[in-house]
């Protein structure tokens, strides 16, 4: 583990304790001091001061890393230093004071409270913004505002190109210099009842705004938006074919079908899958049934103790709460576009400091983007990834094997004892299941279908059914050699060799 993440954690530990007790006893925490009141200013922690609850008063020393003050749920967060990119970023509530400056996107996606930088700021602040109020005393970079649904941003200096690119609603105030703003934002002079409605926000900082400020609004016209484009699968495993090498088994034979999902280097009991397929829903809790009990879920809430909690967007600040109650988290990196790998990092390990050690942390990315998902398990230690197969054009699952095959050895993922599941967009087939496990993937991950118990209990009997004719007692014993392409192109496409053949197309031999 990187120092610099060792000491983010150890802040962030220590620091939920420190405002516990500092709540009970009405009083802030100092960050940055020692006893004596001497200065120990903190240098360069990521995801820090995050998740501040309603009431707590913080004020920190030093120079910060990305993402701090992220997600502020009513606390007041004062920084007597800098910050990196992501300041305050997912604001909910609360108060966040920056006395020098911050890098690119502060206030990244608030949509409450109030965040104060009396600095200058980068390119992209305020930028997805669906309320509350950023004042800026210095300049900003380029694109404020870009995307900015509601709420409002008050620059005092001058502003950078494309100020307010793709906003749909709110104010961006200028105080200084602006560039003209591009389609869709309209540029106008600044009303009386305005200068008076931000002067409550502006005096206690020596501040006020004058008739010369520009204000930049959406115009009524606003453009289309953009609908996300279908993600599906055209064709799953309908033709590939599952072969035996050694002959059925006797029916007294036991079978081992279940699958154990265990952090790499930890004591952690870890997760024991009685299929090899975990549902993706928004709760587990009301699951009533023998397997259903038993089988582990991706949820978005209220996560049982075997559940994985999927983090997007949409539940980052309630996640902390569910943090404790579940067997690890899913971080939903389609749901965070546009991050770099620091940011990601930064609110992992606010994250991370509210888990137990030995929890699983996944990341969930598109086959698209595989080889950087893969690359991001590696270099930021976390126990594997989900890979969503779906595409915008219809992806076939055949050829998604050897994308994940050929990506997973390149990494060295299962040298490192990466966990890797592959996510499809229906519910699967005990062949499925197979074929995925045979590739190498210790599981399918799909939505939940109707019936579940019903569906759990067929799979199951259906599986041990096809594991007695495969001739394996233990379901880590079928391997890509047990799968058949059943025509010359899906062959070509996966990588398996082609029904009647005893090895792979001259192009896959790599992957035997």
């Amino acid at each position: 583990m990187r120092e610099i993440i060792s000491k983010s954690l150890k802040l962030n530990r220590d620091l939920g304790r420190y405002v516990e007790k500092a709540l009970e006893e009405d009083r802030p925490v100092k960050i940055g001091w020692g006893q004596a009141g001497d200065e120990r200013p903190k240098d360069g922690e990521i995801g820090v001061i995050t998740h501040l609850p309603e009431g707590a008063r913080v004020l920190c020393l030093g120079d910060l890393g990305e993402c701090a003050g992220a997600v502020n749920l009513g606390g007041t967060f004062t920084l007597r230093g800098s910050s990196a990119s992501m300041l305050g970023a997912f604001h909910v509530e609360g108060l966040t004071v920056v006395e020098r400056d911050a890098g690119s996107k502060a206030g990244y996606r608030m949509r409450g409270g109030n965040i104060t930088i009396q600095g200058s700021v980068a390119d992209e602040s305020g930028a997805g913004m669906s309320g509350g109020k950023l004042v800026i005393r210095g300049h900003a970079g380029s694109r404020l505002g870009a995307g900015m649904s509601e709420g409002s941003i008050v620059v005092m200096g001058s502003v950078g190109s494309d100020p307010g690119v793709g906003m749909r609603g709110g104010r961006i105030l200028v105080s200084g210099s602006c560039p003209p703003p591009g389609e869709g934002v309209l540029m106008r002079s600044i009303k009386k009842g305005e200068i008076s409605e931000f002067s409550e926000l502006l005096e206690p900082m020596g501040l006020n705004l004058n008739e010369d400020v520009l204000v930049l609004e959406a115009t009524e016209k606003l453009p289309v938006k953009d609908d996300p484009t279908e993600k599906f699968i055209a064709e799953g495993f309908e033709r590939i074919a599952l072969s035996s090498n050694d002959g059925p088994l006797a029916e007294h034979c036991p079978l081992d079908h279940y699958t154990l999902i265990v952090s790499e280097g930890t004591e952690s009991e870890g997760l024991l899958l009685p299929i090899p397929w975990i549902i993706s829903c928004e709760s587990a809790a009301g699951l009533k049934g023998a397997l259903s009990e038993k089988q582990p879920a991706i949820v978005r809430s209220k996560p049982r103790k075997i559940d994985l909690l999927r983090i997007g967007e949409d539940n980052l600040a309630e996640s902390v709460s569910d943090l404790g109650d579940c067997a690890g988290i899913v971080f939903d990196l389609v749901e965070f576009p546009g991050l770099n790998d620091a940011e990601i990092e930064g609110l992992l390990v606010s994250l991370f400091s509210r888990m137990d050690d030995s929890a699983l942390v996944f990341l969930r990315g598109g086959i698209d983007k595989i080889e950087h998902v893969f690359r991001l398990v590696v270099e930021l230690e976390i126990d594997g990834a989900i890979i969503d197969c779906s595409t915008s054009g219809g992806s076939r699952l055949a050829s998604a094997l050897p994308r994940i095959g050929l990506s997973s050895k390149a990494m060295g993922l299962s040298e490192r004892g990466k966990i890797v599941l592959m996510e499809i967009d229906r519910p699967p087939t005990s062949k499925d299941l197979l074929i995925s496990v045979a590739a190498g993937c210790q599981a399918l991950v799909s939505p939940a279908p109707e019936d579940l118990e019903d569906c759990f209990e067929g799979v199951l009997g259906n599986l041990r059914s096809w594991m007695r004719e495969l001739g394996i007692d233990g379901i880590d014993r079928i391997g890509r050699r047990n799968l058949r392409a059943m025509d010359y192109d899906t062959a070509a496409v996966s990588g398996i060799r082609l029904a009647g053949y005893d090895r792979p197309l001259p192009m896959w031999l790599d992957l035997r």
